[in-house]
């Protein structure tokens, strides 16, 4: 009786994760509908309303986010209908695919302000195309080895930002193991960017995204959204800004790492200094930006409160994002868990399976 109670709990909680998903999938066409026929509204909400609220989502609960990913939800698509090939990746392709999307990051990100931030029609259709890619990749190879752990460009930033989650949750997109990749992001505990395979390229990928992730987001916000004319001079801003940034950024964590921070654990303090600092400046730029206030009044605004709020206010929202994330991030005592509950183990005749 007990067991059948909790298997009827269970079924309902994974409906719930059910509908979610595909309400937000819902959604997200509608988005890319009001990018085309509503470019205003469209970009305001997704460039200043979904996208901001992204970080903090992945710090507190990288979990929720992993279950409710509209583009994991088109990755597992072919799963679900039966129409996937079921591919395997080697790891030298796995960590070619993550170096790759760690690349798509930085080229994305800078030309925000060149032109996705402004323009519905580009970014409508770079959601199509990461929705195409997505579903593809579901084809091509078996669960959620080809874009969720891999080739998506959120991916790195979730390893990053998702590195103390508040709570494990039950994986509404795994009913079993079937190994597509290892390490699974999903079901490692306290999993960072650090934490790879034996492959040199995804060890390498991963501490270039921890050491310049903070100084690429500082020099992001330097700059604000042009329009009119793009002339090679505004290409050379906006990535120069953030890539320079991050160069810089990356030498000093390579320098701690490898010369004054000499332990595991301390090391691992060290991962979580640089995340807490990168979603730290994310926000520092990012809420007031929302207001009206901050350096580059008019971009990435969504509505404009400077006449209504006083100047204060930005400083006070400073304090409170910076503590915030602080305390989150490396102060809050915090248990070693995964992002969503290992799913059961799957034996097959060749080999076991633990963990997908």
């Amino acid at each position: 009786m007990t067991d059948t109670k909790s298997q009827l709990a269970s079924g309902s909680k994974l409906l719930h994760w059910r509908i979610a998903q595909y309400l937000l999938l819902v959604a997200s066409v509608v988005l890319v509908a009001l990018l085309f026929l509503k470019p205003t509204i469209g970009l305001n909400i997704f460039w200043n309303v979904v996208i901001p609220t992204a970080p903090a989502l992945i710090v507190i609960a990288p979990g929720v986010w992993r279950n409710i990913c509209p583009m994991a939800t088109l990755n597992l698509m072919p799963q679900r209908m039966g129409i996937s090939k079921q591919g395997s990746l080697s790891r030298h392709m796995k960590a070619r695919l993550g170096f790759l999307s760690l690349i798509a990051l930085f080229i994305i990100v800078p030309y925000r302000h060149l032109s996705l931030d402004t323009n519905g029609e580009r970014s409508a259709l770079m959601l199509i195309a990461a929705g195409l890619i997505a579903f593809a990749m579901g084809i091509a190879f078996k669960w959620r080895s080809g874009w969720c752990t891999t080739l998506c460009p959120i991916h790195p930033v979730e390893r990053l930002y998702g590195i103390s989650p508040a709570k494990t949750f039950k994986n509404s997109r795994c009913s079993h193991c079937v190994r597509c990749t290892s390490p699974c992001p999903d079901s490692t505990k306290s999993m960072t960017p650090a934490i790879t395979g034996p492959s040199p390229l995804a060890t390498m990928s991963g501490h270039l995204l921890i050491g310049s992730f903070a100084g690429f987001i500082w020099g992001w916000n330097q700059l604000p959204d042009f329009s009119g004319t793009i002339t090679v001079t505004h290409y050379l801003h906006v990535y120069l800004w953030p890539l320079d940034s991050a160069l810089i950024s990356l030498a000093v964590y390579m320098f701690l790492y490898q010369w004054v921070v000499l332990t595991k654990e301390g090391r691992r303090t060290l991962i979580k200094v640089f995340a807490t600092i990168a979603v730290s400046t994310y926000y520092w730029f990012r809420i007031p930006a929302l207001a009206g206030f901050g350096p580059h009044p008019g971009s990435g605004m969504l509505y404009d409160l400077t006449r209504v709020l006083p100047s204060w206010i930005e400083h006070l929202s400073h304090i409170i994002t910076t503590a915030f994330f602080t305390w989150f991030i490396l102060l809050r005592k915090n248990k070693k868990i995964s992002w969503l509950i290992r799913p059961p183990v799957v034996t097959t005749r060749k080999k076991r399976v633990r963990h997908c």
